[in-house]
């Protein structure tokens, strides 16, 4: 039986964004709710541009009931086509992959989306002609390889005005200025110097136009092996440690240019071994992390657990779930991430010790370490502008290959590897864990998260800053002269209005005070919590021992030969990282101080909200988070209005933070993945198990009693 919603009278026409062009479209295309066992759904059209696939039905046209929290460029029906992740057809009730040419086109098209919605669509009372070309069309311009310039990225950059909001606070790190600045903030500018040697890219291409190395190291270093073997600053510690990455030598060498790079390896080590720079812990994250085909691999399994298109799929999932959650290893990927990133901070803030991360192209793992090490240790990192300031330096401007990470042009799935997602994924785990300590919330996180796939922005569509800068510098097709003008995905303006932008700031984040001028001496050390142990009396004499073992390990991981993983190559024992851990999860936190994650158990957690929010049978009605949240912002807005009514004066600065997040004062009605599922219908299926529910049919008494059914469900 399918219930149907008559056929729309008035024609409804795609919003086109500047640059969009309608590629294909069908008529008479019904849309499953997906919601529960039924074929309930409505009809409308489904139309296929060169930025997106959309389905439009008599809701597109009205804007009553829009949502609070609404993109202004991607709707609840539209997909971009680099959000597709596969496209499945069904033909006699068995589902076939659609990939390249089709001899037979389906009567209902499965489209799975990488941000885990699942759209189903129903052909049979679509004209065939229709069916062909829109099938073909969906098929085509979003599974089959493209050139770079082919992204939508460069049609808007040409046709769209250049309006974007300058108040972004954002450092790009694009200038030499940014470095310098970033240097004077962490205080390693004594040791560390940012250079220009990369100016017009004839280091290598890969490597940022600017960075920051040793003050020691010279021009002709960096120039003899484009970069590679030369280690490259990341971060400085309040104490005067500092993280380090450096890039590894082809493995595959012959011996007289592997002698040559051992050399020229042990040259660097001894200039970086004179003071100030004695003490050096080295990393090998290659051998010590999962590889990125792993971390693949376990995401392709984690996200398969999410992509249900029916609510018979996930109760039959549900009894099982944990086994199947474990069998992924996604979650212990984090774990294992996060714990190597606590074992980085413990060298920097206990031992005092330099630490250089090591990877084939120092472009990945040690984007998610060096991040994640600056989360936790700097305070700075975990405001908004902050937080984008970080992405920036390590991860867009550092070279990371987001176009073939994302695989966003479909040409080779070897390179693909959610390697930015599992940074996030570690940085929820923090935000939920210790929400006061940061600026922006979850809801930031996912939107974060959904805007790798949104081709207006040039922020995650290039590999680095060369390819970005050459791309730019091409001809506009509008003008037929000049650069592109790429928008960044900072400005969220360009996404989310003033009203659904507050949903990005976190109104329970406790504000650094301001030092009196009187402890402004003391103030730079305070956020070491005193939690530093001491260093033992010894230690200081086992400096150079210490640094020529660590040189030893370097030259010989850098040269590609392996000797194992490095977590017991320091001479302290094992069990003080345990000891440090330990000793700082006994103390109150300070949320401006350092914060280490909580790894043990089920202290790792499923991020609900980015792979739960499209699915009804996994929320909770008028519960969680959201629920709470809602009731502790009405007392805060009690608050406020009595301070008003105290202080006249402030009122304007007071009322600025409280309401910086609004949100329906009816919590009943709210769904705990708000603000993604405002108001979904519950699944038709009892959440009882289908056996038990059976037994209890004949128990008239029991059947009627709804209320204390729901009940039930609600302590479960």
């Amino acid at each position: 039986e399918i219930h149907i919603k008559e056929p729309i009278e008035k024609e409804v026409n795609p919003h086109l964004l500047p640059g969009e062009l309608l590629l294909c479209e069908a008529s008479t295309v019904y849309k499953y709710m997906q919601e529960d066992g039924s074929n309930r759904g409505t009809y409308g059209k489904l139309v296929c541009t060169n930025f997106k696939i959309s389905f439009l039905d008599d809701d597109s046209a009205s804007d009553d009931n829009e949502p609070e929290f609404k993109n202004k460029i991607v709707g609840e029906n539209d997909i971009t086509l680099q959000c597709v992740d596969q496209i499945y057809g069904v033909y006699d009730e068995k589902k076939k992959l659609l990939t390249g040419q089709l001899r037979k086109y389906p009567e209902r098209l499965i489209i799975y989306c990488k941000d885990l919605r699942v759209f189903n669509f129903c052909l049979r009372y679509t004209k065939e002609e229709e069916v062909k070309r829109i099938v073909s069309g969906i098929v085509h311009h979003s599974q089959t390889p493209k050139l770079l310039k082919r992204l939508f990225l460069f049609s808007y950059a040409s046709a769209a005005p250049n309006n974007t909001d300058g108040r972004n606070q954002t450092v790009m790190f694009d200038t030499l200025e940014d470095w310098r600045d970033e240097l004077e903030r962490t205080k390693g500018n004594v040791k560390y110097k940012a250079v220009t040697t990369n100016e017009g890219y004839k280091v290598s291409e890969k490597l940022p136009l600017y960075f920051v190395v040793p003050i020691c190291i010279s021009e002709e270093s960096i120039l003899k092996y484009e970069g590679r073997g030369i280690p490259i600053w990341c971060w400085s510690c309040h104490n005067g440690a500092a993280l380090l990455k450096m890039s590894a030598f082809p493995k595959e060498q012959d011996d007289s240019t592997s002698q040559m790079q051992k050399a020229f390896l042990d040259g660097i080590c001894k200039t970086i071994s004179k003071p100030p720079y004695e003490l050096l812990k080295v990393d090998d994250l290659s051998s010590s992390l999962p590889s990125l085909q792993d971390i693949q691999t376990a995401y392709a399994r984690f996200k398969q657990l999410f992509l249900i298109d029916n609510s018979t799929d996930f109760w039959a999932t549900d009894v099982k779930w944990f086994s199947l959650l474990e069998s992924t290893n996604w979650l212990e990927i984090i774990r294992r991430v996060l714990r190597k990133a606590v074992e980085v901070v413990e060298c920097l803030e206990r031992q005092h010790t330099n630490v250089l991360l090591i990877e084939e192209t120092a472009t990945d793992l040690c984007c998610v370490i060096s991040s994640l090490v600056q989360v936790m240790m700097d305070s700075y990192s975990r405001t908004k502008s902050g937080f984008q300031s970080l992405i920036q330096k390590e991860w867009v401007v550092g070279g990371h290959s987001f176009l073939d990470r994302c695989n966003h042009l479909h040409k080779s799935e070897k390179e693909e590897a959610p390697v930015f997602l599992l940074l996030l994924n570690c940085v929820w785990q923090l935000v939920q864990q210790y929400p006061p300590a940061f600026e922006f919330t979850e809801t930031y996180l996912t939107v974060l998260s959904d805007s790798l796939y949104v081709p207006v922005f040039s922020t995650f569509f290039f590999n680095s800053q060369h390819q970005r800068e050459t791309s730019a510098s091409g001809e506009s097709l509008k003008t037929q002269s000049g650069p592109f003008r790429f928008l960044t995905v900072w400005d969220w303006s360009v996404q989310f209005d003033p009203k659904a932008q507050a949903f990005l700031n976190n109104p329970f984040y406790a504000e650094k005070p301001k030092p009196d001028k009187s402890q402004r001496k003391t103030a730079r050390f305070k956020h070491q919590r005193q939690l530093s142990l001491p260093l033992t009396q010894a230690k200081p004499s086992t400096k150079r021992g210490f640094f020529r073992e660590e040189t030893d390990h370097l030259i010989k991981n850098i040269l590609g030969r392996r000797i194992g993983k490095f977590i017991n190559s320091s001479d302290e024992p094992p069990n003080n990282l345990r000891e440090f851990y330990d000793s700082w999860h006994s103390k109150p936190v300070d949320y401006h101080g350092l914060l280490l994650p909580r790894i043990e158990g089920p202290e790792i957690r499923v991020w609900a909200q980015r792979y739960l929010r499209w699915i009804p049978e996994a929320q909770l009605h008028g519960g969680g988070t959201i629920a709470i949240t809602a009731k502790i912002l009405d007392l805060m807005e009690e608050v406020q209005s009595l301070q008003v009514k105290m202080d006249e004066e402030h009122s304007q600065a007071v009322s600025g933070d409280v309401h910086s997040v609004t949100m329906p004062r009816n919590s009943a009605r709210l769904s705990s993945l708000f603000p993604f599922a405002l108001l979904q219908r519950q699944s038709v299926k009892p959440a009882l198990p289908t056996s038990t529910w059976k037994d209890l049919e004949d128990e008239d008494d029991l059947v009627r009693r709804d209320d204390e059914f729901l009940d039930l469900t609600g302590d479960m």
